[in-house]
This record gives structure tokens, sequence and C-alpha cells, in this order.
């Protein structure tokens, strides 16, 4: 559902990402690990089409994000980091904004809209402006709008940063609920992530793969306790302090 074929992006003299390649298919949740400034932000902008890439290109559901932009981003849902959203619209006013963006009319608006409050537990602050709502429910509305018309691959860029463990919790279990039927891609620096939610993970440094496999293929790259964090410790530090 999602090709990633050799991204790569640089801004000036600097690479940001050297020619990332990788594969997400249907059912899949990929985590999208790198400590901060490793390149995992600059990569899903890319799959997004939020920047082009200095060389490469990603496919969704058959569309080239550079050759046929329209086709693919109607393909994404996607959660950028911060939750960005119209802080003095009501959540259901928001939500019918990016209804009537995502080319839905009369009846199917408020069908699309009813749908995605319940699906995102935001039934009981639908009527109060974005501004009024905690962290965790703002989080939750733009996660609203990223799934609204239903898409085939949905891409997160820190969707848990910042949220306590309540709302943890109602993310990741959303998250499950819908991967079934998904591409799904969480971008993240928080490796508790992985056991939560993910099927496979990739680790990402200084804008390079440094590794790739399921969660229990990454921890037995640490041979004495199968620790995550001693594996990503490992893959992304210059100098390493081993524990």
């Amino acid at each position: 559902m999602l090709t990633v074929q050799n991204l790569k992006k640089s801004f000036g003299a600097f690479q940001a990402v050297k020619g990332i390649s990788f594969n997400v298919g249907k059912g899949e949740v990929l985590g999208f690990l790198g400590p901060n400034g490793a390149g995992k932000s600059t990569t899903m902008r890319m799959i997004t089409g939020f920047i082009p890439p200095t060389d490469g290109t990603a496919v969704i559901c058959g569309h080239d994000i550079q050759t046929d932009p329209v086709g693919a981003k109607a393909c994404i849902g996607y959660l950028p980091e911060n939750a960005p959203s119209y802080r003095t619209m009501t959540v259901t006013d928001f939500l019918t904004f990016i209804a009537k963006i995502r080319g839905f009319t009369g009846a199917q608006v408020k069908e699309k809209v009813d749908a995605v409050l319940e699906k995102a537990r935001l039934t009981t602050v639908a009527r109060q402006t974005i501004e009024t709502l905690s962290k965790g429910y703002r989080q939750r509305t733009c996660f609203a709008q990223a799934i609204l018309h239903d898409p085939q691959v949905l891409i997160m860029d820190e969707p848990t940063d910042g949220l306590d463990p309540n709302q943890k919790y109602v993310v990741r279990k959303m998250i499950k609920e819908m991967a079934a039927d998904k591409a799904i891609i969480v971008s993240t620096h928080i490796l508790e992530e992985v056991d939560a939610v993910c099927t496979r993970a990739l680790i990402i440094a200084d804008g390079e793969i440094v590794a790739n496999g399921t969660p229990d293929e990454l921890k037995a790259m640490d041979k004495d306790g199968h620790r995550l964090d001693v594996v990503f410790r490992n893959l992304t530090m210059k100098e390493v302090a081993h524990v």
C-alpha cells in the first residue's frame, strides 16, 4: 500500500535524509523510530507531499506522490506533529470544514463527522472550541481529521508525545482498532510505542535506516537483556554508554 523509494532530502549542504527505502502493507503498523534530529519528520513530510524530496519518491496505493500528488493524498490520512488545527472553531465545526475540503457534500458531511466523533471518542466535547480542550482531546481532534475520509494509509508523527498515560492508552487503542484494514506508520522517539502498537519497526539515525524488524527481532539484537532501549542506544548514539 505504501512504497518508499530511495528518499533523500538536502537543505543546502546538509543532507537530512540519505536514501531511505521501505514498504508498508495492509494490516501493518510500522514504528519509525529515531532520536530527535534523525530525519523522521522530514521523511514523513516527503511521503505526504508537504515538502519535495531531493531525490526518490513515495508511491501510495499506486499513486506517485510527485507525479500524481492529488491521487496519492486522497489515500493518506496525516496526523502531523503538534496537532495543528483552527483553535477558535468547535470540534464539530473543524471536522465539518475538513469533510467539505475532502469533497463530501450534503448529508455525507454530517454522516462522516458523526462517525469520526464517535470513533475518536470526541462526542462529549463536540461543541467545545478546540482552544479550550486538553492536549489529549486536541490530539484526538487532529486524529479525527486524519481518519475522517477513511484513508487506506495513515501516517502519524509523534501521536502520543506529551500525553498522560490515560491519553496515550486511548490513542493507542484507536490505532489498534484501525490497524487491520490500513497501512499505518507511527513516527516516534518513544520506545514504548513499539510494544504498544507496532508489528514492525525501523530505526533511523543520521538520515539512514540502521535496523528493520519485528519488535522481537530488534530486541534480540541485545544478546544480554533483550532490551529495546539498549539496541536503540547502540545504533543511534555516536558515543555509547553501555549498561
